[in-house]
């Protein structure tokens, strides 16, 4: 039984597997890419993603106009990991500010722009950016054609099905965007209005493909090796995306493209990597962001460890609690230091992402 299902498996990735993908002048070694998440993919994350074999990474959203006007923050947001292609995402509602905070990006090295038309949030649709300039593909591709004008290298889009079931657009934009320019696409199964409730569609997906000749990369709930097949062969994309399965697992989309390349399922970290990569990446985001910054924003990301191998047996709930709050910086480092998962953690291949 268990060598049929290893076949089987063997088979659904060779069924899979496309030619390889080519963006602009790049190619896409591996099928498997880590989407940008705001106040997930930042630099430290990225680096891991990148280092455990991510075809490619993609910076948090820029927002264009804050990026030209100087906002340290943001200009942050876009430094690049220094592994791999240099993608940066970048969001706005005026072509002027798009196409100077393309060409600008551009000038300080990046590989590849990528376009965010698919941001569900409240705070980047209230300002018609992300998934609102779905409701004016018009608009929209005036946005496109300054930020392909603006630069040499490949722009890309990312973005949603449409901004509701009653205005399921996105294979008309996907094919005048590829008129105007763009030479990937990325687009997640869902609607805006669902954010991420439900389940991603990736049959709808395929509506897109049916409309461009550039690469097509799907995205929403890809957690598992499975999914990442179903995706592909409901979808007929060229690669996935994986978001928000890699909250704790940075290395998710690296294995996820050696399999659909492969068909290896590689194993996940043991217990004494999984519990370095949590310390080095607790000690990665205190030098990037500075301690007091830092200490804040890597409790999410111990919060995600923790959930995956913590148990009461190898971390008390009552330490839990101390360095999920602690102010103290050198107490957390110690803390991990002490932390040891058990010799197999019970990470799921899976993790629920509602």
């Amino acid at each position: 039984m268990c060598a049929k299902k290893e076949q089987s498996m063997t088979q659904a990735a060779e069924e899979n597997r496309r030619s390889e993908v080519r963006i602009g002048r790049h190619i896409l070694d591996v099928p498997a890419v880590l989407a940008p998440m705001s106040g997930v993919t930042d630099l430290p994350f990225r680096r891991f993603a990148a280092r455990y074999g991510a075809g490619m990474v993609v910076s948090e959203m820029v927002a264009s106009e804050s990026f030209v006007k100087g906002d340290a923050e943001t200009q942050m947001r876009a430094e690049a990991q220094n592994n791999g292609l240099h993608v940066v995402q970048l969001a706005g509602r005026e072509a002027r500010w798009m196409g100077e905070a393309a060409k600008t990006i551009a000038d300080l090295g990046a590989d590849i722009i990528d376009i965010n038309m698919g941001c569900p949030a409240k705070k980047v649709t209230s300002g018609y950016s992300g998934s609102a300039l779905m409701r004016d593909l018009d608009h929209a591709l005036t946005l496109i054609e300054a930020t392909v004008e603006a630069v040499d290298v490949p722009v890309t889009l990312k973005m949603r099905l449409g901004w509701d079931h009653d205005s399921i657009n996105a294979p008309e934009l996907a094919r005048r965007a590829e008129n105007a320019g763009i030479q990937l696409i990325t687009v997640h199964g869902r609607t805006r209005n669902q954010f991420y409730k439900g389940t991603a569609d990736w049959s709808a997906i395929a509506a897109v493909k049916q409309e461009i000749s550039v690469p097509l990369i799907a995205n929403g709930d890809c957690q598992s090796y499975d999914d990442a097949s179903e995706m592909l062969a409901r979808s007929g994309a060229d690669a996935v995306m994986i978001g928000r399965g890699a909250y704790g697992r940075p290395w998710l989309p690296g294995h996820i493209g050696t399999y659909l390349k492969s068909g290896i399922r590689t194993p996940q970290p043991d217990a004494n990597e999984f519990a370095d990569l949590a310390r080095e990446h607790y000690d990665a985001l205190l030098i990037h962001y500075g301690e007091r910054a830092g200490n804040r924003i890597a409790r999410k990301h111990l919060g995600w460890y923790f959930d995956l191998a913590a148990t009461p047996d190898n971390l008390p709930s009552e330490l839990k609690r101390k360095i999920m709050t602690a102010d103290d910086t050198a107490f957390v480092q110690s803390a991990l230091r002490d932390w040891t998962p058990d010799d197999n953690p019970d990470i799921p291949e899976e993790r629920a992402v509602a």
